[in-house]
């Protein structure tokens, strides 16, 4: 795509309706289906890394932090990464358990994504609790567009993966597509460069059916279903069992308008092999969106939804949930007004009313305004209101250390709070040259702090609560230059700064504020998309990560390479290079994660 049509690419996810990327106010990045494929990169972790705004961390051959603006966790102070909320076609993919992602249990063929949009920065006002510090929308192919046969293999010293997908039609309105896939990913390395038995393997399948019974009407149902395992270097194997169906109808009418509904099914389990320990989690949902404009100078959306999750865990002896299984109902309603102030100058107001089982009702609103300055450039401003809601994390646990309780949950846990204010622009100076630029200031209230006892069993039982506030304030830098038809350029750099504190009374300063995150203050990106010839290409990745600060992480840089060969219409050859400056690098504290090493595949692809 030319810099042009990139900017006129269609993206929801700012404000649950389609507009142009280059008219969204907010800080949103956009990674198409040409990067993924080019990126050779075979799992969702490992594709994000192409977005500028997220910070990736791989801790194993399967666990992954994904995280924007910060708040990466500490593992050995038991907080993780849980402000980011993901949804894979309007399904969302984070367990209400404790507010994170299962990022080993989360899959799709990177030939079926369509594009991901990434937005850094709250958007609780339409999505809802736990999009804290950001969105990321995982958007699927619609099955006309993956037609015929494919087949996908790629292997190299540290995976092995393989599609087989068809697709076809059923008259001229209902078009399928199967596909099952497996993957196996080999150990990874300790920072002394022994292997760490930490293998792992996800065989799976899925459908999708797309009928359109009038120009009025479209309905999808979608699915998938995976199995899989897990070594570990000291303990048993464990078992990753998951599964969801997915129905979503929309009506347009006469008059512009449009009505959607969306219900999905999803199942996740874990259970360790010969050993107690595992969960399941049953989410069932249901949304409804009213789209209509009443006037020529602004344009609605409203609509709510019910979620219903079933889950039941079975402890250890160390570790377990009182009470083990629970029903939580969640509901919500919401309703965004797009105002028209002036042909250049638009204001979006929104406001969601959420019930949430641990935190009654709570309000999230937003407001945005956008400005066309001219047909190249638009400025932006918001402030909006986002939480993470308590989970059975932070309720229900208890952690025993030998005889005594080590940590336990709070029934009483408040919401975490986050007011942001954000300012942005997006800049088209020229048809081959675009960047965006986005600043901004969270101020964090009710933060998670692990409270100690100053009792004669110090320092447990270790208590979860509300006393860590705090902002964090930085900025967010990208652009991309066409210096040839055949020559791309791409460039990016994120600065963040934190400023936290515990309030008073609180015993959890012994543990000190490295709790929250071990974050990097700065990242740099420099990508480089050279076409060589008319079916030969060539990409590179160079980036860079400043130390963490607390545990100590060393800086580094490091550099993705592929090359693709269109052999013809129906045969690809791809060579892909990944980490390619060192050895291994550390890229989270060697305490919780296992170094990365330098690794590559091949890859053939195959369209019948």
């Amino acid at each position: 795509m030319s810099i042009e049509q990139l900017a006129d690419l269609d993206v929801s996810s700012v404000t649950k309706t389609n507009q142009a990327l280059r008219d969204a106010p907010a800080a949103i990045y956009v990674i198409t289906h040409d990067q993924i494929l080019r990126s050779g990169a075979q799992t969702i972790p490992e594709i994000l890394r192409l977005a500028p705004n997220l910070q990736i961390y791989q801790l194993s051959a399967s666990q992954y932090i994904v995280t924007a603006r910060g708040f990466s966790g500490n593992r050995s102070d038991q907080a993780f990464a849980n402000k980011l909320l993901v949804l894979v076609d309007g399904r969302s993919v984070y367990t209400p358990l404790y507010s994170g992602v299962y990022w080993d249990m989360q899959d799709v063929p990177p030939a079926d994504i369509e594009r991901i949009e990434v937005i850094s920065g709250p958007g609780a006002t339409l999505w809802g609790a736990n999009a804290v510090n950001g969105v990321i929308n995982i958007i699927t192919r619609k099955a006309k567009d993956t037609q015929g046969g494919l087949l996908d293999i790629a292997a190299g010293n540290l995976f092995q993966t393989a599609t087989l997908r068809y697709g076809a039609t059923l008259g001229d309105d209902l078009a399928y597509r199967f596909y099952v896939r497996d993957y196996a990913g080999d150990d990874t390395e300790s920072s002394k460069g022994t292997r760490t038995r930490d293998h792992w393997n996800r065989p799976q399948g899925g459908f999708r059916f797309d009928w359109t019974p009038s120009g009025a009407d479209s309905v999808t149902l979608q699915g998938d279903d995976f199995s899989g395992y897990e070594a570990s270097p000291a303990a048993p194997n464990a078992d990753i069992i998951g599964r969801n169906l997915t129905a979503h109808w929309m009506h347009e009418f006469d008059d512009g308008s449009s009505f959607q509904l969306l219900s999905y099914y999803d199942r996740e389990a874990r259970a360790t092999e010969n050993a107690p320990g595992g969960f399941f989690v049953d989410t069932y949902d249901v949304e409804a969106q009213h789209n209509f404009s009443p006037n020529d100078w602004n344009s609605v959306s409203w609509g709510g939804g019910l979620r219903l999750v079933d889950y039941s865990i079975q402890g250890t002896r160390t570790l377990l949930f009182a009470p083990m299984s629970h029903t939580l109902n969640l509901s919500d309603v919401f309703a965004q007004d797009s105002i028209e102030i002036d042909p250049a100058l638009t204001a979006i107001l929104g406001f969601k009313i959420e019930d949430d089982p641990y935190s009654g009702v709570t309000p999230l609103p937003s407001g945005r305004l956008s400005w066309e300055v001219n047909e190249q450039t638009l400025l932006w401003a918001a402030i909006s209101r986002a939480i993470r809601s308590p989970t059975p994390f932070d309720t229900d646990v208890v952690e025993k250390v030998g005889s005594l309780v080590g940590l336990t949950g709070n029934r009483y846990f408040l919401d975490e709070k986050l007011v942001a204010y954000e300012i942005g622009t997006r800049v088209e100076p020229t048809d081959r040259l675009s960047f965006s630029l986005s600043a901004y200031y969270n101020d964090y209230n009710d933060l998670r702090s692990a409270e100690i006892s100053l009792g004669p069993t110090f320092p447990f039982p270790i208590t979860w609560g509300n006393k860590l506030k705090g902002n964090s304030y930085g900025f967010e830098a990208w652009g991309e230059f066409q210096a040839f038809t055949w020559w791309r350029l791409s460039a990016s750099l994120t600065e963040l700064r934190e400023d936290f504190r515990f309030a008073p009374g609180s015993t959890s300063a012994l543990l000190g504020v490295a709790q929250i995150g071990d974050d990097p203050h700065q990242t740099a990106t420099l990508r480089s998309s050279l076409d060589l010839l008319s079916n030969v290409n060539f990409d590179c990745d160079l980036r860079y990560v400043s130390k963490l600060p607390n545990p100590l992480v060393p800086a580094y840089v490091e550099l993705n390479a592929g090359i693709g060969w269109n052999v013809s219409q129906t045969v690809r050859l791809s060579l892909s290079g990944f980490n390619l400056l060192h050895a291994r690098h550390q890229e989270f504290p060697a305490s919780v994660a296992d170094a990365v090493p330098r690794s590559f595949s091949v890859g053939l692809q195959w369209r019948f």
